[in-house]
């Protein structure tokens, strides 16, 4: 059993390094996934075209807008105009934020406990919106902490942000990436292993062979398990490197629970490729079964607890559900394997109950 075993693995194995469309998909596709997605998806907006209407020219009014030209999210422009032209400012994206400074500005700040000013935000895209609000609210806390005269509070309340303390994007999204490019590919390779026997008529050659359909399942699996590991751990080196992504738990949970993963993404390309009986479908197939779900209701993106109900039970059935709270926990917070246990057993049941799906699916097509 074990040589049959060996020797299909060793010819898929041939096959997969003599195929150059199985090799760009395996190691080209994800590196160029991964830099792509990790630089497109970034919650931080820069250069947002702030309008200042100055009614003060104070030195006070001077300091409070370099405070704003010192922040990497603002690109400062000084309007000449009455605070009535902002709707054509917004109007013709020539500005995203105004920001009205009253003539009596430095009096008030001298002499006054409060001092106001107004902000306007085009608020079309309500998430920039509320980004744009919060830099701002960001840029004036940190003036008034430096400049203001106004005596302290009996108490003060400072923030602490625990494990992204730089709120950077990359650190959200690229453990994510990882979860979605290994499923996409593992599914997909796997997908079309025994599609493509059956479009090129070898899948009667191996069945008259004294192999059993288990053997052919994971003789055929074992290489992608391989070439989707080394996949695993080149993109998560270069979510490391090239975006800082900071590596806290230990990399052995991290390896273990990612072989896990990679099992169920397997399992769930075999369970296609005994449904199907073209390479193309198969392909088609695999990839809406797997990006679609997993951008949208694995917390890869939109947060769970904000979806209605049902799709909050559907989340449940997609496998990067899991591995995302795995891959964050492990990066980011430095989780170990007790605290991951519920996820990792989630992924083991999916891969059981997928894995036996498929061999039974293929039985059943060998049947007939």
């Amino acid at each position: 059993m074990r040589k049959r075993i060996v020797a299909i693995a060793r010819k898929e194995f041939l096959h997969i390094i003599h195929d150059v469309r199985s090799l760009v998909i395996i190691f080209a596709m994800p590196v160029l996934m991964l830099i792509l997605f990790g630089y497109a998806l970034n919650l931080e907006i820069q250069n947002i075209n702030l309008s200042v209407f100055d009614f003060s020219r104070t030195p006070a009014s001077r300091k409070l807008v370099n405070q704003f030209a010192a922040s990497k999210y603002f690109s400062i422009r000084y309007e000449k105009g009455t605070p009535s032209t902002i709707d054509s400012l917004f109007l013709s994206k020539e500005a995203r934020a105004a920001l009205i400074i009253d003539k009596n500005f430095a009096r008030d700040f001298r002499n006054a406990p409060t001092t106001t000013v107004q902000l306007l935000v085009d608020a079309a895209d309500p998430n920039a919106a509320s980004f744009i609000k919060n830099y701002c609210n960001g840029v004036i806390g940190r003036f008034n902490d430096t400049h203001s005269t106004t005596f302290p509070l009996p108490f003060e309340i400072k923030q602490r942000i625990w494990y992204n303390p730089d709120m950077k994007s990359a650190y959200f999204f690229v453990p994510g990436l990882i979860a979605l490019i290994l499923i996409m590919i593992s599914a997909l390779l796997t997908s079309i292993t025994i599609t493509r026997e059956k479009e090129m008529g070898t899948m009667e050659q191996i069945l008259v062979s004294p192999v059993q359909p288990n053997e052919i399942i994971i003789g055929k699996v074992l290489p992608y398990i391989l070439l989707a590991f080394l996949d695993g751990m080149l993109i998560l080196l270069l979510g490391i490197f090239i975006f800082d992504v900071p590596f806290e738990g230990s990399s052995l949970l991290l390896i273990l629970l990612s072989i896990i993963f990679l099992m169920t993404a397997l399992s769930f390309g075999l369970m296609i490729s005994t449904i199907v009986s073209t390479q193309q479908v198969a392909m088609m197939l695999s990839l809406s079964a797997t990006l679609l779900p997993t951008v949208m209701l694995s917390g890869f993106i939109f947060p769970i607890n904000s979806m209605p109900v049902i799709l909050q039970y559907l989340s449940y059935l997609v496998p990067a559900k899991y591995y995302i709270t795995i891959i964050r926990g492990v990066m980011l917070k430095g989780n170990t394997l007790w605290q991951l246990i519920f996820p990792a057993m989630f992924l083991l049941i999916l891969t059981a109950v997928m894995l036996r799906n498929a061999l039974h699916r293929f039985n059943l097509n060998l049947e007939k």
